[in-house]
């Protein structure tokens, strides 16, 4: 059966539904609290101590995404990575599809001049959209704070590296929340989908990076026997649990992360592995704005491209998939 008109009649409609239901929802709400008092929480402790950095400091306001209180090893840009981005779009994400099949409504949608890719296309942009409300929100608090407590204002390079920083985050809550309407295609309980959701976040987050990456690249390139004499790493094992590593969305963000917020630090000067060899000679002070993004570049096409696979693969799932009323 040829279609009629375009595949994304109906796109405004179902975002308007879907973004009214997830700015109305308790649970959507009690992810907000907590995200925010959280934040509070850690930008209290944050900038105490940035406070007692000098004023000739040319990066003060991004020592606020990057510096860890005393006691706290944990900064506010690994809370974004490792816990709020990825619960608050899996949250949003998980029962998408999976709450229409139980509730036996997705038939009804499908029969008004609806088509899948609106309908799909539609939750998509409106969870997005709730999320990047939330991150707004977040980075003007933070902005907020930081002019209230440090009484000295972004300069516009500052203000530019953490505007940027908002939108890579917007796109890394994108694969989190791809991932999540992935699961809830896949399957139809949508405490199953959270449980698959939730645990490929533990997975990608933690166990990736830190274990079975480094595990992997002992077996691809084992240790040299004469470096670890030495008690130095093998150059080689190094770079295959970077290169294995970046399958991780959250390693990805961090690296980003690290070269834009961190313009005068020696390791943001190249993703990959840094010798004394190659610091010889460079030049000392800040990286441009610039050069961060040709940096940093690879990660953020990466962070896209793996939404996009992701959306495309739940997309083919959703389109083979047989609707009953």
């Amino acid at each position: 059966m040829r279609r009629e008109g375009s595949a994304l009649n109906g796109v405004g409609v179902v975002l308007l539904k879907e973004l009214s239901d997830h700015l109305t929802s308790v649970l959507m709400r009690v992810c907000e609290v907590l995200i925010v008092l959280l934040a509070f929480a850690a930008l209290y402790f944050t900038i105490q101590q940035v406070k007692e950095t000098t004023a000739e400091d040319q990066f003060l306001f991004l020592r606020l995404f990057t510096r860890a209180s005393e006691g706290i090893p944990i900064t506010f840009v690994l809370l974004l990575s490792w816990f709020f981005v990825p619960i608050l779009a899996i949250v949003l994400g998980f029962d998408s599809v999976s709450s229409e099949h139980n509730r036996r409504t997705l038939s009804r949608v499908l029969a008004q001049p609806i088509y899948r890719d609106a309908l799909l296309f539609g939750k998509f942009a409106a969870g997005l959209l709730t999320i990047s409300f939330s991150l707004v929100a977040l980075w003007l608090l933070v902005i907020g704070l930081g002019l209230l407590r440090l009484g000295v204002p972004p300069n516009a390079e500052e203000t530019a590296r953490a505007f940027i920083f908002l939108l890579v985050t917007i796109a890394y809550a994108g694969v989190w929340l791809a991932l999540a309407m992935l699961s809830s295609i896949i399957f139809r309980s949508a405490a199953t989908a959270a449980f698959v959701a939730f645990g490929l976040w533990l997975l990608l987050t933690f166990l990736w990076p830190w274990f079975l990456a480094p595990m992997v690249a002992n077996v691809v390139a084992p240790l040299d026997p004469g470096y670890t004499a030495l008690g130095l790493p093998t150059p080689e094992n190094i770079e295959w649990i970077k290169i294995l590593s970046r399958l991780s969305p959250s390693t990805l963000y961090n690296e980003i992360a690290l070269v834009l917020l961190n313009p005068d630090d020696v390791s943001a000067r190249s993703l990959g592995t840094i010798y004394l060899t190659q610091l010889q000679g460079a030049a000392r002070g800040a990286l441009p704005l610039g050069q961060s993004l040709i940096i940093a570049w690879p990660d953020i096409v990466a962070l896209v491209a793996g939404t996009i696979v992701l959306f495309t693969i739940g997309y083919t799932a959703f389109q083979r998939q047989e609707v009953r009323a």
